[in-house]
C-alpha cells in the first residue's frame, strides 16, 4: 500500500520557533537541518518525535528524481512497504511515511542511530576485541533468521555493513537498507543479479537463488568486521570480483585472519 499523498507543513514561523525546517502533516515529527546520512536515492536527516520525545531519522527522496527511475521507484517502495511490516529488535524500526506534494517529496521516518554504519564504527574504531565482533555477529544472525523465517521468506539482497547501522553506546547493531530484499512466495527462487560484487555469493551470478545468498554475505561481513578492510579490496574491477567469487576463490584478506576460528566459521558461510 502507498504512503498517503498529503501534504507537509513547510517552513513558517511555528516552525522556525522550535528549529524545524520543515514537520509532518500531523505535526507530530520536526526535521531539523542536520544530515545522517546521503545516498543515490535519498538524504537522511535529524528529526525529533515530539511525541515520544525521541530524536528519529527523517528519510528524504525527491520525486522528480525518484519517478524519473522505475527501478529506484520500486527500491524506494520495497524498502518502505518491508520496514513496514517487519517487527524486530534487529531490524531498524519505521514509524510513518508520506508523501508532501507541495514540496514534490516522499518522506518516511525511521528510528535513527547514533553511530552510523558499521563500516564507519569498524574504521573509526580499529582495535575492537573478538567479544564484540561475536556480539555484533548474533544480533545480524538473529535478524536474518528472522527475514528467513517470514512467512513469505525476505532475502535482503544486499547485505553489507555499509547497510547494518550501530549504536555504540548501547553495542547495538541492526539491518536497514531493504531497498533490494526480494520476497520468496511458495518454493519459488529469486533470479535477478542484483547486489555488492563484494559481497554477492556465486549463485546470484546463476540467477536461481535462495535466502542462502545472504548468508554468504554475513560472512563476508564478519571478515570485515574482523579485519575492517572491504572483502576482495585486491580485485580492481567487479569482473575480477566475478572470476573470483565464480571460481571459489576467497579473498586475500580472509587468509591474513589469524584466529583458526573465525576463519572457519567464515569459510563455512
Amino acid at each position: 500500500m502507498y504512503p498517503k499523498h498529503v501534504e507537509g507543513r513547510p517552513f513558517d514561523e511555528t516552525t522556525a520557533d522550535h528549529g524545524y525546517v520543515e514537520t509532518d502533516p500531523t505535526g507530530r515529527y520536526g526535521r531539523f537541518e542536520e544530515v545522517l546520512g546521503k545516498g543515490a536515492m535519498k538524504t537522511v536527516y535529524k528529526a525529533i518525535d515530539e511525541f515520544l520525545g525521541i530524536e528519529v531519522a527523517w528519510n528524504q527522496a525527491k520525486l522528480s528524481q525518484v519517478l524519473s527511475s522505475p527501478d529506484d521507484l520500486q527500491r524506494l517502495y520495497s524498502e518502505v512497504h518491508l520496514l513496514r511490516i517487519l517487527k524486530h529488535d534487529s531490524i531498524i524500526k519505521f514509524h510513518a511515511s508520506w508523501i508532501d506534494v507541495r514540496g514534490m517529496t516522499f518522506n518516511f521516518i525511521t528510528e535513527m542511530f547514533t553511530s552510523g554504519t558499521l563500516r564507519q564504527y569498524r574504521q573509526k574504531y580499529t582495535r575492537v576485541n573478538i567479544h564484540a565482533i561475536k556480539k555484533w555477529a548474533r544480533q545480524i544472525l538473529e535478524g536474518l533468521v528472522y527475514l528467513h523465517g517470514h512467512d513469505p521468506p525476505v532475502i535482503h539482497r544486499d547485505l553489507k555493513c555499509d547497510n547494518i547501522f550501530v549504536n555504540g553506546h548501547l553495542g547495538q547493531v541492526k539491518i536497514g537498507d531493504l531497498g533490494l530484499a526480494a520476497i520468496l512466495r511458495g518454493s519459488q527462487s529469486a533470479h535477478s543479479v542484483i547486489g555488492t560484487p563484494e559481497f554477492m555469493a556465486p549463485e546470484l551470478y546463476e540467477e536461481n537463488y535462495n535466502e542462502l545468498v545472504d548468508v554468504y554475505s554475513f560472512g563476508m561481513c564478519v571478515l570485515e568486521m574482523l579485519t575492517a578492510e572491504y572483502p576482495y579490496s585486491e580485485c580492481t574491477n567487479p569482473a575480477q570480483i566475478y572470476k573470483k567469487v565464480t571460481s571459489g576463490k576467497l579473498p586475500a584478506v580472509f587468509y591474513r585472519i589469524q584466529d583458526s576460528e573465525a576463519q572457519r566459521f567464515i569459510g563455512n558461510a
